[in-house]
């Protein structure tokens, strides 16, 4: 099998559970050397999906409330294992592809972020089912894979928009997540919140690193043509506040995000 048909093949998996195999497995496969580095095989439109969660747009989706009740916790796990779960797609994608002609490094990155993010919605799965409840029982939004389609053409518009815009927000808001578990008493929750937490920080990192490379590659400067395309093809704000030390660990340093920034309000 060869790296494209690994990819399009956890792409096309519908059931959550078989999907996480699927990524582990291809994931795995490439390690020991089982996937040919070969790109015949084209990345689908969309992924494949489970009949549920039903899908909304996000100006329909029910207000998730604060992390003090159960319910209101429950419903912030199902939105970030849908998260996760969507992410699964996105690197399997950006593997198979933008990965042709780029270095083995590029595909060794992504399909271990795959893996990460399939790691990330079972151990969502499985807290919410500790819980009783699933994933699917709550409805849910495509932004991510609509990001995705936006993106399709281009590798650095990819990158600027899914690791360096959408990744890196959960860089910002998740710190306050795990407070709020933590202070409901639902520390398990909030150890695997914490988990997804540092594993995120090195997935903006990789994304803006090949962002990087792929500017100096084409001979564009790196913050300006950021800049530009998020301005072309970012539908949302860059909200502040933002986590400047998490995000300076992942080198995505202000000099990107201020200039595009929405302003601060006092």
């Amino acid at each position: 099998m060869t790296l494209s048909e690994a990819c399009r093949a956890v792409l096309l998996t519908v059931d959550p559970a078989a999907k996480v195999k699927a990524a582990r497995a291809a994931a795995r496969g490439w390690r020991r050397g089982a996937l040919d580095h070969g790109f015949g095989a084209a990345m689908p439109e969309r992924p494949a999906r489970p009949a549920e969660p039903i899908l909304l747009p996000a100006n329909r989706m029910p207000k998730r409330g604060k992390a003090g009740s159960e319910r209101s916790r429950i419903a912030m796990l199902h939105a970030l294992a849908h998260i996760e779960f969507g992410a699964i797609d996105l690197a399997f994608d950006m593997a198979g592809r933008f990965g042709a002609g780029l270095p083995r490094a590029f595909v060794d990155d992504w399909l271990g972020v795959g893996a990460d993010e399939a790691m990330h919605f079972a151990l969502l799965d499985r807290r919410l089912r500790a819980l009783g409840a699933r994933y699917g029982a709550l409805p849910a939004h495509n932004g991510l894979w609509e990001a995705a389609a936006e993106t399709a053409h281009d590798l650095l518009a990819r990158l600027a928009v899914v690791p360096m815009v959408l990744e890196a927000r959960g860089l910002d808001v998740t710190p306050s997540l795990v407070a709020a578990f933590e202070r409901a008493g639902d520390v398990r929750s909030a150890a695997i919140l914490g988990r997804i937490y540092r594993d995120e920080i090195r997935h903006v990192a990789i994304g803006t690193r090949w962002f990087r490379i792929a500017c100096e590659s084409r001979q564009v400067p790196a913050i300006p043509h950021w800049h530009k395309l998020i301005r072309a093809h970012f539908r949302g704000v860059l909200k502040p506040p933002f986590n400047d030390s998490a995000r300076g660990q992942a080198g995505l340093s202000r000099e990107f995000y201020e200039g595009v920034a929405a302003p601060t309000h006092v």
